[in-house]
């Protein structure tokens, strides 16, 4: 069992912070990150009590956030979105409640969230990117469903060992899937991050969990010693998949004084993870209008995180690369700070003339550029009005009392494919006359 519970632990600690890390602000890869938590304490369970009740509803709990990560990958529109939300958190507590109430094979309950958070995956392929990608969920969720009855169920077939061996592979082919997905949805690459984390992971498995299963061989049944073995093997995976946030973190603690120096590190550390994640440069034609018009769509509600805005191809831009060139500054960030002047100079082209109105034609421009471009949140109670311009409270006051949330999202989303489709015409109907063939009459 120690042969099996300590790379099994390592490897899906490491990718639980990997995924994390490579986006915090992602409910899909905080979830899967949960799930594949929620398996590495459970191995460490089973391992003290192997069968126990408490390392039983340990090892259902990834179903539950592996549902979780799923529903946050739906296409869905504003109006859908809290409902399936609440939801999925609702059905959720409830199958919990369920998988500790409910006995050996009972608890598989837990799979039932899953398979239905699939099926409204399955509904939508179409709107999903990849397209393949609920055919791959539902493959690896079938055998992560074989392994977890092999599990619970008292079966003569090798011990629970083998089943709880599969169950971790099933996880970390999930973890890797929604982080391909996660790659694919923002235009980036993921090759060259994962495999660089990897490295560092397979690193912490034989430098610290070597000495760490060799002491738990000699202190078997000492289970305050087994415990304690776990947590330096957790620290140094976590370490390896968030070895990016960990330097900035670190410089924050050693430079406390260093502002300018902290602010040009971070800088660096963040222009190098950028490098490891930016596509290929490439026309930006050869992706196709949709997949342009979705990823510009992307790039406005990441409007204020230059972070994500550094890694979106939107920075190939013709016009962001004669900004950049003019500059002479080619990294990453500074190429999302040109890409970040041009979607707001695209904002800024919806305005209606004269002065600030409520009228249908005004809904577009106050989306933008209030909620996204300055990124009020009308509908918050914390949202502070001092030091704005009369137009942005006004802006404010008028999206509280008369347009409803879901309403204000849905704006948001037709803006967003107005400035597309602008940005999309202004960057390549040039190049597409220029390759037009003459008419010879």
């Amino acid at each position: 069992m120690l042969a099996i519970a300590v790379p099994a632990f390592a490897l899906t600690w490491w990718l639980a912070g990997y995924l994390i890390g490579r986006d915090p602000g992602r409910p899909a890869l905080r979830w899967a990150g949960a799930a594949l938590v929620a398996y590495a304490i459970a191995v460490a369970a089973w391992t003290i009590a192997p069968g126990s009740r408490t390392a039983e509803i340990l090892i259902c709990l990834p179903a539950l956030a592996w549902a979780g990560s799923v529903v946050s990958l739906l296409p869905l529109a504003p109006a859908e979105r809290r409902p399936i939300d609440i939801g999925a958190l609702v059905l959720g507590v409830s199958f919990q409640l369920m998988v500790v109430a409910l006995p050996g094979a009972g608890k598989l309950v837990a799979l039932t969230p899953l398979a239905g958070a699939l099926i409204l995956l399955w509904r939508s392929h179409d709107q999903v990117v990849p397209r393949s990608l609920p055919f791959a969920l539902s493959a690896i969720a079938g055998l992560y469903a074989a392994s977890l009855a092999l599990v619970l169920i008292p079966l003569d077939a090798g011990g629970p060992a083998p089943a709880l061996a599969a169950n971790g592979l099933d996880l970390l082919v999930f973890g890797y899937l929604i982080a391909v997905a996660h790659a694919m949805a923002g235009g980036e690459r993921l090759r060259p991050d994962l495999r660089r984390s990897l490295v560092a992971g397979l690193g912490v498995l034989v430098l610290v969990g070597t000495p760490v299963l060799l002491t738990m061989s000699e202190v078997r049944g000492n289970h305050l010693v087994i415990v304690l073995q776990f947590v330096p093997l957790a620290v140094a995976a976590t370490a390896a998949g968030l070895t990016g946030r960990l330097s900035r973190l670190i410089d924050r603690v050693a430079l406390p004084g260093e502002t300018r120096l902290r602010h040009e590190r971070a800088t660096l550390f963040l222009n190098a993870d950028a490098l490891l994640r930016l596509r290929e440069r490439r026309r930006l034609a050869e992706v196709g209008e949709p997949e342009f018009l979705r990823l510009t769509r992307r790039a406005l509600d990441d409007f204020n995180d230059l972070n994500r805005l550094s890694r979106s191809p939107l920075t190939d831009l013709p016009v962001v690369a004669r900004r950049v060139a003019g500059r002479g500054d080619d990294q990453p960030r500074a190429r999302a700070r040109e890409l970040r002047a041009v979607l707001r100079e695209a904002v800024s082209a919806l305005r209606p003339a004269g002065p600030f109105g409520t009228t249908e034609d005004w809904r577009y421009y106050s989306t933008l550029q209030f909620c996204g471009v300055l990124g009020l949140n009308p509908y918050s109670r914390r949202q502070r009005l001092d030091g704005l311009s009369r137009e942005a409270r006004m802006a404010v006051d008028w999206f509280r009392r008369n347009v409803p949330r879901d309403t204000m999202r849905q704006w948001q989303r037709e803006a967003a494919m107005v400035v597309a489709g602008r940005l999309w015409t202004e960057a390549f109907s040039s190049d597409r006359s220029r390759h037009a063939t003459p008419n010879p009459s």
